[in-house]
């Protein structure tokens, strides 16, 4: 095997804290090396090693090797690395014309990457900037320019984050075929079902170091599948909470609007958690950014309490903002990089409750603590923080506003299954406990399983099937929810049957 890049006795400091700590990685032309572990392991800064990116101030020894060229990159969220003013044709372009060769050889160039990372239409998706873009489709124009720049690694960061099954399986394809080119992948993960189904080599990590290696088998047979609490017991339905009577929502191009959301009709009762599922790109978030006055280009009725919410976040009153909180999948994007966590937090309660600072300091406290997150970790900056730890952050952050309705999307994805665990369970008992109304914007099926009450199935900016969450999961009735659920739950212990 061809050795592309390697780690050797890597050890990253901040504040005199090693976040990584003596960890070797090599990186083979054509294999796929999958480093997994918890949220805050040192999985992303070893990956991003390999870039010779390190947190800021880190004291940083070792030694990190990349002969064979540079070293391509796709991040968890991958809007975060596009240029969201320039269409996807100039972002690539701009790339090939870096190197040699005429215009149509530049061309050439640009739709080989764009047949390797498997870009469906590629000429449609030429034409759009990164926001008319799914996640998924984000993800495959980042490996598109990673292939363009001719790179020989790529580091991969939770690619499955945020991806319906049926999406996940075309993440596995476009990797698999990456690899088969020669390319060496490091594939950082929670997902151990794609680990499984790509990995030559598992590296573990717990702490900043490596605990365990060796061959996908070997290390995966080892690990505790995760176990989620059962459905809830259906319990009458009590006043409705939120809802929306025909909303039809646009995106805005160039070439006019776009319909996204047609006739969209929901509802989530007080205590009541509604999942939206569905495809990437079905419209789940553009309805929960409707909800939350996020999207203002749309025609219909939202309502709280019966009453009609304004379109726009502007318009709406403190107490308006406070009542529907939302909760992004990007949580890194939601927080000031310069200021505590702790405080961005707190100021949740001063700005939205009008709670006092000291106040709002220790019910900030208290609700990361819930979380896992000690005042010693909760008083760091966002960068200092993994991506697991900045999302229980920002839920923390919505619920200090005391909102009647959370509207949460995806925040389970890219979570290690404890963490993941330990948000639904309170998610469970804040319903409980306070007749919180959740929104459940997810592609995780089993999560959905154990947490709603109902489930609502978008294809194409419609709603294709609703019910109760344990009879449409019994039973669905819509080729596109049989879809989902034959993809997302077949290898789940205590699947219904025919799913």
């Amino acid at each position: 095997m061809t050795l592309v890049a390697h780690v050797r006795d890597l050890r990253v400091e901040i504040d005199g804290r090693p976040i990584v700590d003596g960890v070797s990685l090599a990186a083979q032309a054509g294999r796929i090396t999958a480093v997994i572990g918890p949220s805050g392991s040192g999985k992303t800064t070893t990956g991003l090693a390999l870039l010779g990116e390190y947190p800021a101030g880190a004291v940083v020894d070792g030694e990190v090797h990349t002969p064979a060229g540079p070293v391509g990159y796709i991040p968890q969220h991958p809007a975060s690395v596009l240029n969201p003013a320039r269409r996807v044709g100039a972002l690539l372009a701009d790339i090939a014309a870096r190197q040699r060769g005429d215009r149509l050889e530049r061309r050439r160039r640009v739709d080989e990457a764009l047949h390797l990372a498997q870009i469906p239409d590629p000429e449609a998706t030429l034409r759009r900037f990164p926001h008319q873009l799914s996640g998924g489709q984000q993800q495959r124009v980042v490996l598109a320019q990673a292939l363009l720049l001719g790179a020989r690694v790529i580091v991969a960061d939770e690619p499955t984050t945020g991806q319906d099954a049926l999406t996940k399986q075309g993440v596995v394809a476009e990797l698999a075929a990456v690899a088969a080119r020669g390319i060496a992948v490091v594939l950082l993960s929670h997902d151990l079902d794609v680990v499984g189904e790509l990995a030559d080599e598992v590296v573990e990590m717990r702490n900043g170091r490596v605990v365990n290696r060796g061959p996908a088998s070997s290390v995966l047979e080892v690990l505790e599948p995760e176990q989620l609490s059962a459905a809830r017991t259906p319990r009458t339905r009590g006043p409705m909470r939120l809802e929306t009577r025909s909303l039809t929502a646009r995106h805005r191009t160039a070439r006019g609007a776009v319909e996204v959301l047609s006739g969209i009709g929901v509802s989530v009762a007080a205590g009541e958690c509604l999942a939206l599922v569905g495809r990437s790109g079905s419209g789940k978030t553009t309805l929960g950014r409707c909800l939350a006055g996020l999207h203002c280009t749309y025609e219909g009725t939202v309502l709280l309490d019966g009453t009609p919410l304004p379109r726009s976040l502007r318009s709406r009153r403190r107490a308006e903002l406070a009542a529907v909180q939302y909760v992004f999948q990007d949580a890194k994007a939601a927080f000031d990089e310069h200021r505590p966590v702790l405080d961005q937090v707190a100021r949740s309660a001063v700005r939205l409750r009008g709670a006092a600072p000291g106040e709002a300091r220790r019910a900030a406290l208290r609700t990361l603590g819930e979380f896992g997150l000690g005042e010693t970790l909760a008083g760091r900056r966002p960068g200092e923080l993994s991506g697991g730890e900045l999302q229980r952050a920002a839920l923390a952050r919505a619920l200090l506003a005391g909102p009647q309705v959370l509207i949460c999307d995806e925040i389970t994805s890219g979570l290690d299954p404890a963490t993941r665990t330990t948000i639904l369970d309170a998610l469970a008992r804040l319903r409980e406990r306070a007749e919180l109304s959740l929104v459940f914007i997810t592609h995780d099926i089993a999560a959905a399983d154990a947490l709603a009450d109902r489930i609502a199935v978008l294809d194409s900016g419609r709603i294709v099937e609703a019910g109760p969450a344990r009879e449409l999961i019994e039973t669905p009735r819509h080729a596109i929810t049989k879809e989902l659920l034959s993809a997302s739950l077949a290898t789940l212990p205590g699947s219904p049957p025919g799913c």
